[in-house]
């Protein structure tokens, strides 16, 4: 496999990634391949890079060395704004979602179109906006919440309108950190439902320490370990493999 050049069938390509902070490499020539429409799990002990991943996919970080490949463009080149524009979008550990507005606004204000000052002055609540604003509140479960202001959701809500709010931007890749985190066991079986809505148009990537949820979820399972990829494949093989049970599952 050639470095720098990405198969087509790849959405996402990352090879030879490495960054290091003051001589200790958070993530140590990292490759890994995310294919259209999956929903890939990254999971390790804490302090494996698991987040610094992300930082480094959605620009936050800047690599040492190495390449981000998305639909053929190298992500390492680009600022954080032009990798959402490019279709990349990242929800954080905690909800950053607009409390004092309505499920309906935080939605509609996320919508591509409201993101310049220019773009939000000129922007009107027309009739294509309100349908994908109920589309979108549908498949994250906040149809009939819409006039509530945000502040009043639960947890669980609350993520999901972030999720949301990604989601109107329609993203092609979707990166989530420890989105359960929090939530109730009924709340985790309906975002495990709502991210096997949402790879019809995409591929999502998870960052997860909930098992069970993990299970429910993922295609393929990426274990990292000191930076390093331990083990990678489906559930079933990562969770048999003894490498992972010493370092990781078998706390």
């Amino acid at each position: 496999m050639l470095i720098g050049h990405q198969p087509p069938e790849f959405l996402l390509a990352v090879e030879g990634l490495t960054v290091s902070f003051d001589g200790f490499k958070a993530v140590n020539d990292l490759s890994f391949y995310v294919e259209e429409n999956e929903i890939r799990v990254i999971i390790g002990p804490n302090g494996a890079g698991k987040t610094t991943v992300l930082d480094l996919i959605c620009g936050k970080t800047k690599a040492t060395s190495g390449a981000i490949h998305f639909r053929g463009k190298d992500l390492t080149k680009m600022k954080e704004n032009e990798i959402v524009q490019a279709g990349v979008g990242r929800k954080f550990q905690t909800p950053s979602i607009y409390e004092d507005l309505t499920v309906f606004e935080n939605l509609e204000i996320s919508y591509p179109q409201g993101r310049s000052v220019f773009g939000a002055l000129a922007f009107q609540r027309t009739a294509t906006v309100r349908e994908r604003v109920e589309e979108v509140a549908e498949a994250i479960f906040l149809k009939d919440k819409l006039g509530m202001s945000a502040d009043l959701l639960s947890h669980g809500q609350k993520q999901w309108l972030e999720i949301g709010m990604l989601l109107i931007q329609d993203p092609d890749l979707l990166m989530l950190d420890e989105p359960v985190a929090g939530m109730s066991v009924s709340e985790r079986v309906k975002t495990a439902e709502l991210l096997h809505t949402i790879i019809k148009d995409r591929s999502v990537l998870v960052i997860e320490h909930d098992m069970k949820f993990v299970e429910d979820i993922a295609h393929k399972v990426t274990v990292l370990h000191q930076g390093q990829i331990l083990s990678e494949g489906s559930m079933d093989t990562v969770k048999n493999d003894p490498k992972v049970i010493e370092v990781y599952l078998g706390h």
